[in-house]
């Protein structure tokens, strides 16, 4: 191996990266992404990491993650330019012992941090850690216009988010079949907002943050990228829906309950009824 580019993991997240930016989710440096290393990836990366840095708070105790590496976007990067320059876009970072602080181990070559939202991060993959048994592994947020503009005219709640964007499309409830949460807006890149996102990312895999953007949680790149998509596109149907008139028909209680029997899913009670 020559490069850590080379590194399965390293492709898969750079992939997202620019797919998501050619889809527009990512104008300027909006959005962030982050993902859970495996043992074997820190293996295969350890000849290019670095002697932890010196190390800096988290702002929140991540107990279950405590020795684990994580690869972040880093902060005032630019999605577009992640696969020009990883080893200035990019960090992997470790976090301490007691949870509560991590290290640089490779990355942002000329400076700079990880993500402005790393502790929103943190906590919800703690938290997703925890309620998958391990599985997910990625964190995903992005500003997808759509899915923004639907936080202007629908309640902010999870129950009006789940409806409105499972009716847009037979696979939304298939996809997320435990629907959407919603967080009213609040400032971004602190502490508070990281644990509103965490008390929705005990149910949800999907987290509007109103007029703002959407957070996302998958096992692999592939399935939060997925998911990121599937919202949006049903949100963009909503939209467009709402530009004819409105709707004159629509999938029903009972058509939800049919679709749940036929691929074996449990559909939130109460969502979609």
């Amino acid at each position: 191996m020559s490069v850590i580019t080379d590194l399965d993991f390293m492709r898969g997240f750079i992939r997202l990266t620019a797919n998501a930016f050619q889809n527009g989710w990512h104008e300027r440096n909006g959005g962030n992404l982050s993902y859970r290393m495996t043992s074997a990836d820190v293996s295969g990366a350890e000849p290019f990491l670095a002697a932890p840095s010196t190390e800096k708070e988290i702002g929140l105790t991540v107990d279950n993650l405590a020795g684990e590496h994580f690869l972040f976007t880093g902060s005032g990067k630019y999605m577009q330019n992640v696969g020009i320059d990883p080893e200035d876009a990019l960090a992997i970072v470790r976090v301490s012992e007691d949870g509560k602080r991590y290290t640089l181990r490779w990355g942002l070559k000329n400076g700079g941090r990880p993500t402005s939202e790393l502790p929103t991060h943190l906590l919800n993959h703690s938290i997703r850690k925890r309620v998958s048994a391990g599985k997910n592994r990625v964190i995903y947020h992005a500003h997808p216009a759509n899915l923004i503009a639907l936080t202007f005219v629908l309640p902010l709640t999870d129950a009006a988010f789940t409806q409105e964007l499972w009716e847009m499309m037979t696979e939304c409830p298939v996809v997320f079949p435990d629907g959407v949460g919603v967080v009213p807006w609040m400032v971004p890149g602190g502490v508070e907002i990281g644990i509103e996102t965490g008390k929705k990312m005990e149910t949800y895999t999907a987290v509007a943050w109103a007029h703002h953007g959407l957070f996302c949680a998958g096992n692999d790149f592939d399935e939060a990228f997925g998911l990121m998509e599937t919202v949006e596109k049903a949100a963009e149907i909503a939209v467009k829906v709402r530009a004819m008139g409105g709707k004159k028909q629509t999938i029903t209680a009972e058509n939800f309950r049919d679709l749940a029997k036929a691929f074996g899913i449990t559909l939130r009670e109460g969502s979609g009824e």
